[in-house]
């Protein structure tokens, strides 16, 4: 097939974007477009009614009407009408598990053309989703004629998909590099003058393993300090931690950070941890935006994540076991211990980035994918 033959439609999740996997997805309609690909996306729409927007010549953006969310899923009956009224405008279905509407909808559209699976993760806190969706998904992993994942670990690993090794592909994430906001990068570093900055970003969930990075300041010097951007259930219970263990001038809960003071908060620390502790944090895009500024990353050998080949140990940063804040702080300050060996991993951490992560590979990637 060649590229100009290309018809595709993106499926699945919900707009406006909030999350990564609806941020691939939006990535690669603009990218895929732009180069000229018949590429649109279709979506369930947070709220209001169905509506199309053209992105531009070579895109549409198809949004459907849901009815209600269920089990983290919007029920949209009218994603089943819209794909089967536009199944014959399209040569490949690019569907974005999990997301069992999206996997309904293809399944009764009728469609018969070529489809692409992308595995973005497992179902794992949604017991009586996965009993009830495990038919569907079964269906799509056989109707999928190639399978792509975010890491070549989380493919090799996923219990679900042993039976189909051989028609699956690594599509690792990409993302646009974060832009130097200098003067907003000075301001922050000028409210702790003379600190090593450790910055984490994320919601303040179990899975994400907060409670072990603030745990970890207890054996870094007063020389560091750790800032928690994000918000979540448990901030209370962090805060609560964070004085009973002294650590106020330790570690700082930030809250809801914006999206224009992001990149500032990268490019002040002088490098990001990412303390997950379960599968459910599949890739960590995190880690790549911070790599893009050449910030070295502290993370976790999550089993059966792709943390951690996101983050090539002694290479861009150290890999440490979950659930161990001593180990935590040890990377953090073995990292930082001397100018050259911080400048090692500096440039171990950018290099990987532009090698693997950047978003014109994704999308040269994705198009690859496409062709062969």
């Amino acid at each position: 097939m060649k590229k100009e033959d290309l018809r595709i439609v993106q499926l699945g999740k919900f707009y406006p974007v909030r999350g990564g996997v609806e941020k691939v997805e939006y990535d690669l309609m603009v990218g895929l477009s732009e180069q000229g690909v018949k590429c649109d996306m279709m979506c369930a729409a947070s709220n209001g009614g169905n509506i199309t927007t053209a992105i531009n010549k070579n895109a549409d953006l198809i949004c459907c009407k849901s009815l209600f969310k269920y089990a983290a899923t919007m029920i949209s009956p009218s994603m089943i009408a819209q794909l089967r009224s536009k199944r014959k405008s399209y040569n490949i279905v690019h569907i974005h598990h999990p997301d069992p509407m999206a996997t309904l909808a293809l399944i009764l559209s009728g469609y018969k053309g070529r489809v692409i699976m992308h595995w973005h993760s497992d179902i794992l806190k949604q017991k009586m989703l996965l009993k009830l969706y495990r038919p569907l998904q079964n269906w799509l992993l056989k109707r999928a004629d190639l399978i792509v994942g975010t890491s070549p670990v989380y493919l090799k690993e996923s219990p679900f998909l042993q039976e189909v090794q051989d028609k699956t592909v690594a599509l690792p994430i990409g993302v646009d590099a974060m832009p130097h906001e200098v003067e907003k990068t000075n301001a922050i570093k000028g409210q702790y003058p003379g600190k090593k900055i450790v910055f984490s970003l994320g919601r303040l969930v179990d899975y994400k393993g907060y409670k072990y990075l603030v745990k970890a300041a207890k054996y870094l010097g007063d020389e560091y300090v750790v800032l928690i951007g994000g918000i979540g259930p448990l901030r209370e219970d962090l805060q609560n931690e964070i004085d009973s263990l002294g650590l106020q001038e330790r570690v700082k809960l930030l809250g809801f950070i914006e999206d224009d003071e992001v990149a500032a908060y990268y490019g002040a620390c002088d490098l990001f941890c990412l303390p997950s502790i379960q599968k459910t944090e599949a890739f960590g895009i995190v880690q790549i935006e911070a790599m893009s500024l050449g910030k070295p990353v502290v993370t976790t050998k999550i089993p059966e994540s792709g943390v951690a080949w996101v983050n090539e140990d002694g290479i861009s940063g150290i890999n440490v076991d979950t659930e161990n804040a001593k180990q935590l702080a040890d990377a953090i300050i073995e990292i930082t211990a001397n100018e050259e060996t911080y400048k090692r991993y500096s440039k171990g951490a950018l290099d990987r980035y532009n090698r693997l992560f950047t978003k014109e590979l994704m999308i040269s990637n994705c198009l690859d994918i496409y062709l062969k």
